[in-house]
């Protein structure tokens, strides 16, 4: 499955769920994780429902790798992940240590990822 088709198959799969589809949304948008072959063989699962592709993330299992140091990320991409987790699994997070050093781009995509979770879709 190339990153596109996953990206869309992990879309399906948080469809109608605000704060799954925002966590997925950051996670894809960071264009990161999805190119990453110890993220995406680790800690995403795939399968087919009524022929649509569907994929979902291993929110806990990659949180945990990263917490114990087998997911090597910048900081950057760590607070992504952490966030993201967050929002889609209600892991809990720091705000005031996550998101202190996110770069411009990232800040805006979390904007966003905080407002789709509300309802308030792009």
């Amino acid at each position: 499955m190339d990153v596109n088709d996953l990206a869309a198959a992990l879309r399906a799969c948080a469809a109608g769920f605000c704060p799954v589809e925002a966590g997925v949304a950051l996670l894809i948008s960071n264009e990161t994780f999805l190119h990453r072959d110890d993220f995406t063989s680790r800690f995403i699962q795939h399968g087919t429902t009524c022929s649509t592709p569907m994929a979902a993330v291993d929110w806990d299992g990659a949180i945990t790798a990263l917490q114990a140091g087998e997911l090597p990320c910048s900081g950057g991409e760590r607070r992504i992940l952490l966030l993201a987790a967050s929002l889609a699994a209600d892991t809990p997070v720091g705000l005031g240590d996550t998101v202190t050093g996110i770069d411009d781009a990232n800040i805006s995509r979390l904007l966003t990822a905080i407002r789709h979770a509300a309802g308030k879709r792009p």
